[in-house]
């Protein structure tokens, strides 16, 4: 039974990287473009109100969603349609509810929060500009999770792909317009995260109607149970939900708290506000490039709710145990190398894609790289803690690990020989002790423990040989074309076949080192097909 139910919630996941590959193409056609049409000062602008909308999303697109889909999963596996629309009905107008207060607040009040939140009185008018999408996403994350619920991901992965392409042409046409008419950075800002209002009313439209075309093939006659009260469905979903939603809106606040501390303890370091806005301008334009390898993580997360869920559920925890750790295996496998791809090539794929950026880039994304390797375990240990019922585990290594990332932002930024570097070394120390703290509580609340040494040391090492076999091919390849200080065009003939050099080897060194095999590849479509390619036994 627990094949199938693997098989069900990796097929779900495959769905959505695939859907993640896509968006991630078209969300560099949207930032690497537009980071060059505002600057690392414009960006800064940019970077800076998405921050604070990040906030506001959080109980949008983690909390209520995943509560949501638990709650569906269970209803599902117990036999109870009635049970889940009724749970469904309650949710909508949940989610409603605080996407209004939130939207409006954003609405009324844009100056206000740059200023109070960011220290950034230019990103008023990007707030402004996003204010509408918080309602809109709260609308969205609610038909996500009832069909999440029922381990149907396609129209989630859909939905997702239309948010980014209409995203994409909105915002940049716009950007370009008016950067191009006004020469106006925070106006161009704000015109290109218009984009992001304009995805969201597009993904809106598009999941109602899965949303409606699921419910019509659901018979519920045969639920004869007795349903819960509103306010008890409503109950249980804020118990599921605030925890998982203030855990990581403890880490979203932080964050938010870390960009005004960052851009605040620049200047008292002396660096004058012209060169401050360049480096934190920097660093937000190295964060998209960071925050790839946990894209890709995502989808597991999401999948892997519902999926553990359902076998709690039907007390079969030798089930919810394989889950967990074909979830941490796979989630190493594809995060690792791209996180240590990051730092060993941070130099060449900053020349290549970030041509206008401060010379600090590659230096931030070396330092970005290693965190994002510990933002991908914590966000999968985080997942099956919630799915297994302790959410406020997550919250609680969240609050402990953005805590030390403040502390370290404050001492590290402020020092002028340090100032930018220091906001990529608190990130890093942040998410590895969210890391520790999860993987130690899973280690002693599961029946049948994750083997940490196959599903986490197995996959770093292989990446680790990885990394070090791209960096020589690169410099081998740079020097040959007449290196090491090569044009970008250069760089890019340098960069791209070391890339393909490094994607063999790492085939080759998971083969040796068996951090994957035949049977993890059987649980993904065309899995078998991809072990013989591959020749993974």
């Amino acid at each position: 039974m627990h094949e199938n139910r693997k098989q069900n919630y990796l097929h779900g996941a495959a769905i959505l990287a695939i859907g993640v590959v896509i968006m991630k193409i078209l969300g560099a056609i949207y930032k690497i473009p537009l980071s060059n049409i505002l600057g690392d000062a414009g960006f800064g602008h940019f970077n800076a109100a998405y921050s604070i909308y990040n906030v506001l999303l959080t109980t949008s697109t983690t909390g209520l969603p995943v509560a949501l889909s638990r709650m569906v999963s269970e209803a599902n596996t117990l036999g109870r349609p009635r049970l889940v629309s009724k749970t469904f009905r309650v949710a909508l107008l949940t989610f409603a509810g605080f996407g209004a207060v939130f939207s409006l607040v954003t609405l009324l009040f844009p100056s206000q929060m740059a200023v109070l939140l960011l220290n950034k009185p230019e990103s008023a008018a990007s707030l402004a500009a996003l204010a509408p999408a918080v309602l809109l996403v709260y609308l969205t994350s609610a038909f996500r999770g009832y069909i999440q619920g029922h381990s149907d991901m396609k129209p989630t992965t859909i939905s997702q792909i239309i948010e980014v392409l209409v995203k994409v042409i909105v915002g940049l046409t716009l950007a370009k317009i008016v950067i191009t008419r006004t020469g106006d950075t925070p106006a161009g800002a704000a015109a290109a995260i218009f984009g992001v209002t304009a995805g969201s009313l597009a993904a809106l439209v598009y999941i109602a109607f899965s949303y409606f075309r699921l419910k019509k093939l659901k018979d519920t006659r045969r639920d004869t149970a007795e349903l819960p009260a509103n306010s008890e469905i409503f109950v249980k979903l804020i118990k599921i939900g605030v925890p998982i939603a203030l855990g990581a809106s403890v880490l979203s606040i932080i964050s938010l708290i870390d960009t005004k501390l960052v851009n605040s303890q620049l200047l008292a370091s002396g660096l004058g506000k012209s060169l401050s806005d360049t480096l934190y301008g920097s660093y937000s334009v190295m964060t998209s490039l960071y925050n790839l390898p946990a894209a890709f993580i995502t989808p597991l997360t999401i999948s892997v709710v519902p999926a553990i869920s359902a076998a709690v559920a039907a007390k079969n925890h030798e089930s919810a145990g394989n889950i967990a750790e074909s979830s941490m295996r796979i989630s190493s496998v594809v995060a690792m190398p791209m996180c240590v791809g990051l730092s060993f090539m941070s130099y060449p794929i900053v020349k290549v894609l970030y041509r206008s950026t401060h010379e600090v880039g590659p230096t931030l994304l070396t330092l970005l790289g290693v965190a994002s390797m510990f933002v991908c375990l914590a966000l999968i240990t985080s997942a099956i803690l919630q799915a297994n019922g302790n959410e406020r585990i997550p919250m609680y290594s969240m609050l402990i690990g953005g805590s030390v990332k403040l502390i370290i932002s404050w001492v590290l930024v402020g020092n002028p020989k340090i100032n930018i570097i220091g906001a990529p070394i608190g990130t890093i120390v942040c998410y590895a002790i969210m890391f520790g703290i999860n993987a130690v509580y899973l280690k002693y609340s599961m029946k049948y423990r994750p083997k940490y040494r196959r599903a986490v040391i197995r996959p770093l090492i292989s990446s680790l040989v990885m990394g070090i076999g791209a960096y020589g091919s690169y410099y081998v390849i740079a020097l040959i074309l007449g290196g090491p200080d090569l044009s970008r065009g250069k760089t890019a003939l340098a960069l791209f076949p070391s890339i393909a050099i490094a994607v063999v080897l790492y085939v080759l060194l998971i083969n040796i080192t068996k951090a994957v095999t035949s049977e993890d590849l059987k649980l993904i479509p065309k899995g078998e097909k991809i072990a013989a390619i591959l020749r993974i036994k």
